[in-house]
């Protein structure tokens, strides 16, 4: 099984999973509505499909909303990244190129380093980089 983030644009899909196999690495693979016959009133050239797999081990999909579908908006999802490898600062800085920084990356009081932004295609994200643990309480 698999659980991945499956992100709607209205027609941003293409150069959205440019930009995040920018961020993360890996090949983005793309299907238009063209491509499986009659798009309708879609635009033939508009992603129907898009799957990036990144060399990390992350999934994300994504799709061109078609006229007549309505694009969800203001939704509750937020995509989080967590984890103790220094990559997770790479992906910050490249996620943050044209974002709204809502919490800066920095030191929080559990001591790992978290930031949250919404990205240029409005999809808000979560950075938690784990501490070395000198901050820890002491245990018993």
């Amino acid at each position: 099984m698999t659980l991945n983030p499956y992100l709607q644009f209205r027609d941003e899909a293409r150069e959205a999973i440019a930009f995040y196999a920018s961020v993360f690495g890996g090949e983005p693979e793309i299907s238009t509505f063209g491509q499986y016959g009659d798009p309708g009133d879609a635009d033939p050239d508009g992603v129907m499909h898009a799957g990036l797999r990144t060399p990390a081990g992350f999934t994300l999909m994504a799709a061109d909303t078609p006229p007549g579908m309505e694009l969800s908006s203001g939704s509750q999802i937020t995509v989080s990244l967590s984890g103790d490898d220094d990559e997770l600062r790479t992906y910050w800085e490249r996620l943050a190129e044209g974002a709204r920084v809502t919490v800066p990356l920095e030191k929080q009081m559990w001591g790992d380093e978290f930031g949250q932004l919404v990205d240029r295609f409005g999809i808000a994200w979560m950075v938690n980089i784990a501490g070395s643990g000198d901050d820890q309480p002491p245990t018993e």
